[in-house]
């Protein structure tokens, strides 16, 4: 039986800022899998999720680090983060996006593409 897959959008229109932003840092350190799911048609608590791995803690340490500096730049500051100690999962909360930086391992433990599987996925 085979997974459906969200849909992906692609129009040619550019990412909000703080997405932008976000997928920058994350791509600045080489972050692979890297996904934007729009969740505004969805009952979420947010707009949007990035969601991205690292190969070690170590990467995902570095990659969510380069996502903060990246928005803080911008003036954009986490509401809440998540996740450094361990780092096999860390989680950067800015209302209206959530980023999550996870481990190969955690990330397909976690599987929140699945759990979102209704989410449009957009073009980053």
């Amino acid at each position: 039986m085979t997974e459906k897959q969200p849909a992906t959008q692609d129009t040619g229109t550019p990412l909000p800022e703080l997405l932008a932003l976000a997928v920058d840092g994350a791509r600045e350190k080489k972050a692979e899998n890297l996904i934007v799911l729009d969740l505004r048609q969805s009952d979420g608590f947010t707009d949007y999720f990035v969601i991205c791995s690292g190969r070690s803690r170590k990467q995902v340490k570095a990659i969510a680090e380069a996502i903060e500096t990246r928005l803080r730049s911008g003036g954009i500051r986490p509401s809440h983060i998540e996740g450094y100690p361990a780092a096999d999962w860390i989680l950067l909360d800015y209302f209206e996006c959530v980023v999550h930086v996870f481990t190969p391992e955690t990330r397909d433990f976690y599987s929140l593409e699945r759990l979102w599987g209704k989410a449009v996925r957009l073009a980053p």
